[in-house]
């Protein structure tokens, strides 16, 4: 499958064109390109620019808001609930990431729940918010079932992201971004791109039989919770998808379950939903609210600096920390490029025909 290269700030350009073309402001438009090419330069493709017209179908069908009140319908000194109005879980969730750090500063934590929004990308971008204050940053969202519980043949959970990003001194910060799930649905999207099938434990039939399709899920199967199987702890992948459930969710107001709105377009939505929208979870916790700053990454860099000094099994496959990969494939865009296949670049250029605004290229 071919790519192409396309530098950071063409691909920046072209993204924040689309988002204000369909009315959300510029500095909003600006926020939503930065949370979605985040993904891109940190080497999560299937989060990234190739979703973007997805976000637009669902603005066509009336399911995104571009211009949310976004508003706290009920509070404490550390908590809130926040309302997104249908907006773009690109600009939702960051905005009460900003609510959960506003209040982290005044009480020490701040945490956050989120109804009535949309996808919200990658949680490392919300997360990593928090770093800026020496916070550390919690994020995470339901989504559309997709997953199978252990034993079951049914679809009742999402992929289900957490992330945590912890600051350090003069080690680049922590950064645990993942799904709940053996691999996210994007990854399959990737493969059925590239015409390659699925490593084993990442889907089953509709019977809950193992399956290596990529395409599984358009005929009914599903994706297994992290682990595959019982025998390799899915059911531990089954409880933290859960976990995300209820903190997004039935902590909000948001829908959850099989109730949780899908991302295509063209898919029904669920009927007799019980909650508004997608649901997210934010969390701000200040480290000197804990422990002085400075003690605790003099600690931090010493804990990554041990990690890092294990001996590898193979020597050429160092020992990492949460966060490596993508801060070095970050590294690596911004100064080469974002590798994007032709049918995504195909898509994108469909994009700009049907809005009428300039090619990528």
């Amino acid at each position: 499958m071919q790519e192409r290269l396309i530098p950071y700030d063409r691909l920046s350009d072209f993204t924040r064109s689309v988002f204000s073309h369909i009315g959300c402001s510029s500095e909003e438009a600006a926020l939503a390109t930065r949370a979605l090419l985040s993904a891109d330069l940190r080497g999560i493709d299937s989060h990234g620019v190739a979703r973007l017209s997805g976000y637009i179908r669902l603005w066509e069908v009336g399911r995104v808001n571009a211009r949310p009140h976004i508003r706290v319908i009920h509070e404490t000194p550390s908590t809130a609930v926040v309302d997104g109005d249908r907006g773009l879980g690109l600009i939702v969730a960051s905005r009460a990431m900003d609510i959960a750090r506003e209040k982290a500063k005044q009480v020490g934590t701040g945490w956050v729940s989120v109804q009535n929004s949309n996808h919200f990308g990658i949680a490392a971008f919300h997360a990593m918010q928090a770093l800026e204050d020496d916070m550390i940053g919690w994020a995470m969202t339901n989504a559309s079932p997709l997953v199978a519980p252990t034993f079951s043949k049914d679809r009742l959970l999402g992929t289900n992201p957490i992330c945590v990003a912890a600051p350090a001194g003069e080690e680049p910060p922590f950064v645990a971004d993942l799904a709940t799930t053996t691999a996210a649905n994007g990854k399959l999207e990737i493969l059925q791109r590239k015409n390659t099938e699925a490593p084993s434990g990442w889907v089953q039939d509709e019977a809950g039989n193992p399956s290596t399709d990529p395409n599984i899920l358009k005929s009914g199967g599903a994706l297994l919770p992290l682990g595959g199987d019982r025998d390799h702890g899915s059911h531990k992948g089954y409880a933290l998808g859960a976990i995300v459930d209820l903190f997004s969710a039935l902590l909000s107001g948001a829908n959850y379950a099989p109730w949780v709105p899908p991302f295509p377009a063209y898919v029904p939505m669920p009927a007799q939903q019980p909650g508004k929208g997608i649901g997210h979870f934010m969390g701000a916790m200040r480290v000197d609210a804990f422990r002085p700053v400075e003690d605790y990454k003099s600690h931090m860099d010493q804990w990554i600096r041990g990690f890092r000094a294990a001996q590898p099994i193979r020597a050429d496959q160092p020992v990492l920390v949460p966060g490596d990969p993508e801060r070095v494939a970050q590294a690596q865009r911004l100064e080469k490029g974002i590798p994007l296949m032709e049918t995504v670049i195909r898509d994108l250029q469909e994009l700009a025909d049907r809005l009428n605004i300039t090619r990528l290229d």
